[in-house]
């Protein structure tokens, strides 16, 4: 099994590119969040979008917990995905279904606790995919993401093992440490941004080693199922 890799953060078109041709499988565009790296104006958001050629995926961060400004804001600038970082009420996670059923919707959980499992029940019925991340929801600022700290990996093997939904893993992934990550958590695909940049810029160098480091572990799970 491939993982598949979710660059995050990309912030123009050139990023994108450089992404893609490193194998990327899909692209994050970061929208207005309360905190946080990579914020791009919904224009911008847009614009990449529609330059990005299939089969690479497009995911809008949506910081909005109701599902018409969700739905708005899906239509304003045309991803392929949505990635609700919020906590929404699974009852918006249904209304969004139903808003934009065309479009593939993954449920960003933030893994603070082994009640991280509990939303998987509640909001798999209406999303494609979930995507494990660090942030800090009820935080005085909310922190939804971008962290670039790595979060309890036996949480998420646990969540991995019981979700009948894809799962990506997100938080403080390097290229020192995405092997151990694969060989623990098993994910679907891994997202990243602050490993793979330099002053605040994606950097080539250190996303070639990422991926490699990538395909090296994904070889040794091959070899060992």
């Amino acid at each position: 099994m491939r993982t598949r890799v979710k660059i995050c953060c990309i912030a123009s078109i050139e990023e994108a590119r450089i992404a893609i041709a490193a194998g990327a499988d899909a692209l994050g565009l970061v929208a207005r969040m309360p905190s946080g790296p990579g914020p791009i104006p919904d224009a911008t958001i847009a614009s990449i979008a529609a330059a990005v050629p299939p089969p690479v995926a497009t995911f809008l961060l949506a910081a909005e917990t109701r599902a018409t400004a969700i739905a708005a804001h899906v239509r304003a600038t045309r991803p392929s995905v949505v990635q609700i970082v919020s906590h929404i009420d699974p009852a918006e996670a249904a209304r969004l279904a139903a808003l934009i059923p065309e479009v593939r919707r993954v449920q960003v959980v933030h893994v603070e606790g082994p009640e991280a499992l509990a939303m998987i029940p509640d909001h798999a019925p209406h999303v494609h995919a979930f995507l494990l991340d660090s942030g800090r929801p009820n935080a005085p600022i909310a922190e939804l993401g971008g962290t670039g700290r790595a979060h309890d990996w036996a949480i998420s093997a646990a969540f991995v093992a019981a979700s009948e939904r894809p799962v990506f893993l997100a938080g403080g992934l390097t290229p020192d440490n995405v092997g151990e990550a694969i060989r623990r958590v098993r994910p679907f695909g891994l997202d990243l941004c602050s490993g793979v940049r330099r002053d605040g810029r994606l950097d080539a160098r250190r996303l070639a080693a990422f991926m490699a480091a990538v395909g090296q572990a994904d070889a040794g799970r091959s070899d060992r199922e």
